[in-house]
């Protein structure tokens, strides 16, 4: 940690105490964290194909089920996803907080499974996913749910004789990702969207060819201050923390504030969050 972000965490952390008493606090760990955004982005290029010309992806991420977040506030989640009538789903990791301590039930599989996309739900590891021995739960649970997983992997996206390719990686901080792995499908011509549960990788991801990187794991910061920004963010979401980032003349990295919190269960200026994707053939 260097002297700057030493003094802005320190700073930070004297006004959250200060800030976030009485009726501050109690917004904070009450009101905001129920507060959802829906931040709709257009996404234009010459590399996407006619046919999906107005296709719509929403993307949700780190609902961390089990730290004050619960299965009836998912169940609103799932019918607001719904109600946006998307064509493809995206979940890009974290589902519950600790998987060796979360109560699986059949209620949380048959949710996913109410999730609707023609063109498929897909989803990534996130660090939590592959923490207190979840792996394989994660896995199980996503497959019942009708989700495909893109691990180093990637999924052509088809109607009719157009596609692009959507792939995704390990997570990065517990698992194994391979960037080249993943779009060994791609052919020149793709246009290519990348699920990568730590957004800092973008800078890593900007020497392939990718268009489009779909990241979470920062919350956002969780807790942001006026003229500080965010307080904390993990490993590998210390530089993009939220919001749309121009990385290359070839990529562009969009990152996602999540719906659950961890670590605190407080949210401060910096509200849950949906990404509502629309795709444009220009």
């Amino acid at each position: 940690m260097n002297r700057r972000t030493f003094l802005k965490r320190s700073l930070g952390s004297l006004l959250t105490l200060l800030g976030l008493s009485g009726g501050s606090y109690f917004y904070a760990r009450e009101i905001e964290p129920s507060l959802l955004t829906i931040t709709e982005e257009s996404i234009t290029s010459s590399q996407i194909p006619n046919a999906f010309n107005q296709f719509k992806i929403v993307q949700f991420s780190d609902t961390h089920l089990g730290f004050h977040y619960n299965l009836e506030q998912f169940e609103k989640l799932v019918s607001k996803i719904n109600n946006l009538e998307p064509d493809l789903i995206l979940f890009t990791g974290d589902l519950v907080d600790e998987p060796n301590n979360y109560h699986w039930n059949n209620k949380l599989i048959q949710l996913l499974q109410k999730l609707n996309a023609p063109e498929g739900k897909f989803w990534i590891y996130g660090n939590h996913d592959h923490g207190g021995y979840g792996t394989d739960i994660l896995y199980e649970t996503f497959e019942i749910a009708d989700f495909t997983l893109l691990q180093n992997s990637a999924s052509r996206i088809q109607r009719g004789d157009a596609s692009f390719i959507l792939a995704g990686l390990d997570d990065a901080m517990l698992g194994n990702p391979n960037i080249s792995q993943s779009l060994e499908e791609r052919t020149d011509s793709d246009f290519t969207i990348l699920l990568a549960h730590e957004p800092d990788l973008a800078d890593t991801i900007k020497d392939y060819p990718v268009d489009i990187q779909l990241s979470g794991h920062s919350h956002g910061g969780q807790v942001r201050l006026p003229f500080i920004g965010d307080l904390y963010t993990p490993a590998y979401a210390e530089k993009y923390v939220q919001g749309k980032y121009t990385i290359s003349d070839k990529l562009t990295l969009y990152v996602n504030s999540g719906i659950g919190t961890t670590r605190l269960p407080y949210r401060f200026f910096c509200r849950p969050e949906l990404h509502v994707f629309t795709l444009h053939s220009s």
